[in-house]
């Protein structure tokens, strides 16, 4: 009997992790205590701590030592977004309940097919494709946008999001970052599949700093 409820505690586990289990009504509190703008204050001044110091960081020692900090265009709440998560409810069989990325590297990498969000900007409708990882709750969403290959990297940005009571998130693009391999090409990273490519610019997260690389990683820089 012990060994059945053990089975069954696995088996529960097991798909709590793959539907993506959302925050605690304490942990949304908290978050929700704090203003927006000054949560992404500290989330970059922690992605900013983390290049400089982290030994998994894509930049090189000298690189470290030069580091000022990352790039990025000034907070705008217009690019935050509150919304329910459409969710994609697949039997794992199915065919469409992985999405299969292909990597910098031409190599591929599987998320769960998690959902999909809907949001207004500038008057405008857009639909953005969510994802999950196999091994995580976290929602991650790789897009494109106009400003790629000018303002930003050209090979699109990346934003992490949590799974919120009601299966609703915060879309952020003031959030939005760069994979590792616009900074360092030995990083593998997704690419955004055409579903994410978005037909306007959005100015808000990372954006280019004031670097060329010999590597081609960067798209050139622009003030």
């Amino acid at each position: 009997m012990a060994k059945k409820r053990k089975f069954t505690f696995l088996v529960i586990g097991i798909i709590l992790l793959i539907q993506g289990t959302p925050l605690l009504a304490e942990e949304v509190d908290r978050l929700k205590s704090i203003p927006q703008d000054q949560h992404v204050m500290d989330w970059r001044k922690e992605r900013d701590e983390f290049f400089k110091t982290h030994e998994r960081s894509p930049f090189t020692p000298k690189e470290k030592k030069n580091f000022k900090g990352l790039k990025y265009f000034p907070f705008d709440s217009k690019y935050v977004c509150y919304a329910e998560i459409e969710r994609y409810i697949f039997h794992i069989n199915n065919p469409r309940y992985y999405a299969t990325f292909l990597t910098n590297k031409g190599t591929n990498k599987r998320y769960i097919r998690y959902g999909k969000v809907r949001f207004r900007l500038d008057g405008k409708d857009f639909t953005i494709e969510v994802y999950k990882s196999i091994l995580s709750d976290s929602l991650f969403i790789p897009f494109k946008d106009e400003t790629n290959g000018k303002e930003t990297y050209e090979g699109g940005r990346y934003i992490d999001a949590e799974i919120l009571p009601g299966y609703k998130m915060t879309l952020d693009f003031n959030m939005a970052y760069y994979p590792s391999c616009a900074y360092n090409e030995k990083f593998i990273c997704v690419l955004p599949p055409k579903e994410n490519v978005l037909a306007i610019p959005i100015r808000a997260g990372e954006r280019n700093l004031n670097l060329i690389k010999s590597t081609g990683n960067f798209s050139k820089a622009r003030s």
